[in-house]
């Protein structure tokens, strides 16, 4: 019976070291995790999109490997709580065991790290803009500051306002003034818009003479109600609002004339505006156009600065228990932009990450994407 009882003995103890060896502590307070179960349903249920390595398989896909074992456990409860809104994900999770989803997390997380593959992309924001601005410098002028009558100066100006009027003109809604500046702003794509919007709003606008038409003295006071929307002086700080000061005065003139007679369409404009005198119209462009304005974006876009502010979170090393973020260096580059745009567009909770969106964010995002992308998983 002894004898007997030492063999069960042994038996059960060598039984537990095998299992054992698929065994991992989890998470501090949660139950042992077994990674050759997580392993198991990672090649029935996840391979056909992140592998057995966890690289996703299209680069939309993210790299689950490495990743923190809290995000990856956060995040596949997220979805087996509807709260991510991914049906394929929802649906395989919903299936899962809170047991199944702690083993599939060890399992990502205990393999070593991808080796990163840079990718090609511009990381210099301003350059870019700088090059999609070539096309238009040829009426506006080197910086933006226009030095022909009747041609807008976009030196200083708005960014949102200049991607907006920019989308007018593809769209339709302003009519261009010829076929070749068509054909200019037909080739900009979203990013290279908003980088040049941003090139524009970082320069600095240049002091112009009185205008021979008009008194800038007598445009003052009539430009009163303008100044609710436009600021004093007609310097705008509402990014969606342009800057009239410093402005070209015939440009200005025709612009005011066109909300007179509806061919701009706004009818608060119009409203406005349509109680004026062509004389009245010169007086304001005048005063407007003696106004000095500066740059709506005191410096131009900082890579550098973007990513300080995501490292206090996403840095090696700044894990933090009471908050559960991702790694994100050597991620493939399209799925965080598309994942950044989620939370810009208030379609994935966090409100940090709301907070830190720019509503002409495409560009800013992508030059994140690609930095983070380039570094070094780990």
């Amino acid at each position: 019976m002894y004898k007997n009882m030492k063999t069960i003995m042994l038996c059960f103890g060598l039984s537990l070291m095998l299992f054992a060896c698929g065994e991992k502590q989890g998470p501090s307070g949660t139950p042992m995790v077994n990674t050759e179960a997580g392993k198991a349903i990672v090649s029935k249920a996840c391979i056909a999109c992140h592998g057995l390595d966890g690289k996703g398989v299209t680069s939309e896909i993210p790299n689950l490997t490495a990743q923190h074992e809290t995000y990856l456990v956060a995040a596949l409860n997220a979805y087996k709580e509807g709260k991510r809104t991914h049906a394929a994900l929802r649906d395989m999770a919903k299936n899962m065991s809170s047991a199944d989803i702690r083993n599939v997390a060890a399992y990502f997380s205990g393999l070593a790290p991808l080796k990163s593959e840079p990718t090609t992309e511009d990381l210099d924001i301003n350059e870019k803009g700088k090059v999609a601005a070539n096309s238009c410098k040829s009426c506006h002028g080197e910086t933006g500051n226009s030095t022909t009558a009747g041609i807008p100066s976009l030196a200083g100006q708005q960014p949102v306002y200049i991607i907006s009027a920019v989308k007018s003109y593809l769209d339709g809604k302003r009519k261009m003034s010829s076929k070749e500046k068509d054909a200019m702003v037909k080739v900009l794509n979203q990013v290279d818009i908003e980088a040049m919007a941003l090139y524009y709003a970082s320069q600095q606008p240049a002091e112009r003479e009185a205008p021979s038409v008009g008194d800038p003295a007598m445009g003052e006071p009539l430009s009163a109600e303008c100044g609710s929307c436009h600021g004093a002086k007609g310097v705008s700080t509402d990014k969606a609002i342009p800057t009239l000061a410093g402005q070209d005065p015939q440009y200005l003139i025709h612009a005011i004339e066109a909300y007179q007679d509806e061919s701009r369409v706004q009818p608060e404009m119009h409203k406005t505006l349509t109680k004026n005198s062509l004389t009245d119209i010169q007086h304001i462009a005048a005063f407007y156009s003696v106004q000095q304005s500066r740059p709506a974006e005191e410096k131009a876009f900082s890579l550098k600065e973007m990513t300080d502010k995501c490292e206090r979170c996403h840095a090696p090393g700044m894990e933090n228990p009471m908050m559960i973020v991702p790694k994100i260096r050597g991620q493939n580059r399209d799925y965080l932009i598309k994942a950044l745009q989620t939370y810009r567009d208030h379609q994935r909770g966090s409100s940090p990450m709301h907070k830190m969106s720019l509503p002409y964010s495409e560009a800013v995002i992508e030059i994140v994407a690609s930095w983070y992308a380039n570094q070094p998983a780990y």
